[in-house]
């Protein structure tokens, strides 16, 4: 039976949350199967689950051997002097041109005109139309736009 979660403030969950994503996204990008990266790993597949959800009581060191074994490495880097806000929410603009996103644009067809969204209407619609997104044409600066937005306005979770 897995250990309680440790309190964690939402700053932490959403940073929990955009790792497990992010491992999720290696691990889809590579074609690997769950089992088989939770082999590769050396744990079980529920507790890679565990770790894609960003679940806080699953160890480091679990984390960091899912990590590995996708070929992936973690860095404690401390923060730079007189910089303020370098997580997510610094990095989430507070308009989100269509012309910069392709895919957002293409999603976006039945707006006419329109050529900003707000980050909480960009997530509405990837969220809504994820179906018919072309996840293979994703640039990585579109990537990163979904993992900041999901991180920060959908509070670690895409609703699709």
């Amino acid at each position: 039976m897995p250990a309680p979660a440790p309190r964690t403030d939402h700053a932490i969950a959403a940073r929990l949350g955009a790792i497990g994503q992010r491992l999720r996204a290696q691990r889809k990008a590579l074609r690997i199967s769950a089992a088989t990266a939770a082999e590769a790993a050396q744990m079980s597949r529920v507790t890679l689950h565990r770790i894609e959800r960003g679940e806080p009581s699953v160890t480091m060191g679990a984390y960091l051997n899912a990590m590995a074994a996708l070929g992936l490495e973690f860095d404690v880097v401390a923060p730079q002097a007189g910089v303020r806000g370098t997580g997510p929410a610094a990095q989430t603009p507070q308009h989100v041109p269509l012309a910069d996103y392709p895919q957002l644009r293409r999603l976006a067809w039945h707006a006419p005109g329109v050529t900003e969204l707000t980050p909480q209407e960009a997530l509405d619609t990837y969220e809504r139309n994820w179906r018919h997104l072309d996840r293979a044409a994703l640039d990585d600066r579109e990537r990163a736009l979904i993992d900041r937005l999901v991180a920060t306005v959908g509070k670690g979770k895409l609703l699709v």
